[in-house]
């Protein structure tokens, strides 16, 4: 029986707001262990094969006490809530944590970890277009596999790995089929709406959310496509939490049609193509992954890919969420805003901090954004 589009939201959100609860509920239910995956970019196909529950883990709200004695008040605060959660218990019921390492902080959080789960940290190539990029991502990659065998207790074959990049990809191609139907429905998939659905992802099990996806898109679809007046803007960032700042946007009755996030579309536009082995497929994915600040790119062509998800949405500007003291993604701002008022598209850049309570100076640039459109 199908059900509605209501009955699907309300699950997702639900599992979103509440992700300690969402994962103990996916574990219980599934009779897996949790492997957490620290932001923004790890194999969750290896915890995956291995039989478990990937979890992502990108920071919160949160008060910070301990992560002052580990980490400089520079840190981006995404990476301050992980290690401050980390220490303060959070993260312990975890079978494994796997920690990247695509900029200076998270380089410290692989050395400075500080949950009692055992961590297992590793280093995406920069050059990433070289062979020799391959073979060294696929080392690291190993390296994991290994080391998580060894944590679990349990052999992680060739065949459960291709069996998870194969279905992998499969979600990644439902979850941008989603974003599609999702610019048709802009009344009902409300900005966050929208963040919630995306987020859930990280504290379910694959199979169930895709399916759960899978529904939603019939169940918009059957419903046909929504009248919208308001205005439109693509949202492009690391994050755009806290949730407040989605809650401007509605206010101002704006809505989302496209993003180029890293905690939402960048997790799942690029899929890991055949490559020799499962492994070597998934070092393939990375040098793959373009118009993302973290992945090295000397063309810069997360500028012109942004200018034409712009137009292609019909959204009527840009909402550059900068994370504070996110280095990378500072380095694009100055070429972005170049070339937007070449393209004549308006832009407006706010800061984007996790554990920011006061939000009256970003609702007035907002506003004052949203009439100039």
């Amino acid at each position: 029986m199908k059900r509605s589009v209501n009955e699907i939201i309300e699950k997702l959100m639900a599992v979103a707001a509440n992700p300690g609860q969402a994962v103990k509920e996916a574990c219980a239910k599934s009779g897996k262990q949790a492997v957490g995956i620290v932001a923004p970019y790890g194999p969750e196909e290896i915890a995956y094969a291995a039989g478990c529950l990937p979890v992502g883990l990108w920071g919160g709200q949160v008060e910070l006490k301990r992560v002052r004695a580990y980490l400089p008040a520079f840190a981006c605060s995404i990476m301050q809530s992980v290690v401050e959660l980390a220490a303060a218990g959070t993260y312990d019921e975890l079978s494994a944590v796997v920690i990247p390492a695509p900029c200076d902080t998270l380089k410290c959080i692989g050395q400075k970890w500080k949950g009692k789960c055992p961590a297992i940290h590793f280093t995406h190539p920069m050059n990433r277009k070289l062979d020799c990029a391959n073979d060294y991502l696929t080392f690291e990659y190993q390296t994991i596999r290994t080391k998580l065998e060894a944590i679990l207790g349990r052999k992680i074959t060739d065949e459960a790995l291709a069996d998870a990049v194969l279905f992998y990809n499969h979600y990644r191609a439902v979850m941008r089929e989603f974003t599609l139907v999702a610019r048709d429905h802009l009344a009902t998939i409300s900005p966050t709406v929208r963040h919630s659905i995306l987020k859930a992802s990280y504290f379910m099990d694959k199979a169930e959310y895709t399916k759960d996806i899978e529904d939603l898109i019939y169940a918009l679809r059957r419903a046909g496509p929504e009248n919208w007046n308001g205005k439109r803007v693509v949202l492009t960032g690391i994050t755009f939490e806290p949730r407040e700042l989605l809650e401007i946007l509605e206010f101002y009755h704006v809505a989302v049609t496209g993003d180029d996030i890293a905690q939402e579309s960048r997790q799942f536009r690029t899929d890991a193509p055949y490559h020799k082995s499962p492994l070597q497929s998934l070092a393939a994915q990375w040098q793959n992954q373009q118009g993302c600040s973290l992945a090295f790119d000397p063309f810069k062509s997360r500028v012109h890919d942004l200018v034409d998800l712009v137009r292609a949405t019909q959204a009527d500007g840009l909402v550059v969420g900068l994370m504070k003291f996110c280095d990378p993604e500072e380095y694009d701002v100055p070429i972005l805003m170049e070339a937007f008022e070449k393209a004549g598209i308006p832009l407006l850049c706010i800061e984007v901090d996790q554990q920011t309570t006061a939000f009256e100076q970003i609702k007035t640039r907002l506003q004052g954004f949203v009439e100039a459109l």
